[in-house]
């Protein structure tokens, strides 16, 4: 069974890590989310879960108003193709939420590590960013460090790339 709230909230305080936590109507969209983002400080997350022609699932995790360029970034983030969208019973399957609640914080449902976590290196220009905790109908707030430290413990260190720069200019960004 994919993990609750509650149990993120559980863990993310077993961790040590504080957040806070937003209610709101269920919000499908970025444009839907527009306003909460005028209410809720920090950067807020649009989430990509896509996959390649061989099966390999990408998680991109990048800023609401970020472009991605989802027709050039396979050589970017290791897919053997161009990459489309996943269908949604993978994205239950894999990361154990809904269409709409896709989020940095799914990842701790993938035990089998059969998605690749990437970050859009801008939203790291946020110290504080907002994600789904899993459900779309609340916002959660948390430290750059804090997420990063997260996805670390539920074994998904996060290739960190520049996807949203645009054009030729996407690249991956060093340790």
């Amino acid at each position: 069974m994919p993990a609750t709230p509650d149990e993120l909230f559980a863990l993310l305080d077993k961790l040590g890590i504080e957040t806070t936590t937003s209610q709101h109507e269920a919000v499908f969209t970025v444009a839907e989310s527009d306003r909460l983002h005028r209410e809720i400080t920090g950067g807020h997350t649009k989430n990509l879960f896509v996959k390649d022609k061989k099966d390999n699932y990408f998680l991109i995790v990048a800023e609401a108003t970020a472009q991605i360029p989802i027709n050039r970034v396979h050589p970017l983030i290791g897919a053997k193709s161009r990459v489309s969208f996943a269908n949604a019973d993978r994205l239950m399957e894999f990361l154990g939420v809904e269409p709409g609640s896709v989020t940095a914080f799914a990842p701790m449902n993938d035990h089998d590590n059969r998605v690749k976590v990437i970050i859009d290196a801008p939203l790291l220009r946020h110290d504080m960013l907002n994600c789904h905790p899993l459900k779309n109908t609340m916002t959660t707030t948390i430290s750059r460090q804090n997420l990063l430290h997260f996805l670390e413990y539920v074994g998904h260190v996060p290739e960190i790339i520049d996807l949203s720069s645009g054009g030729d200019t996407a690249q991956r960004i060093q340790d």
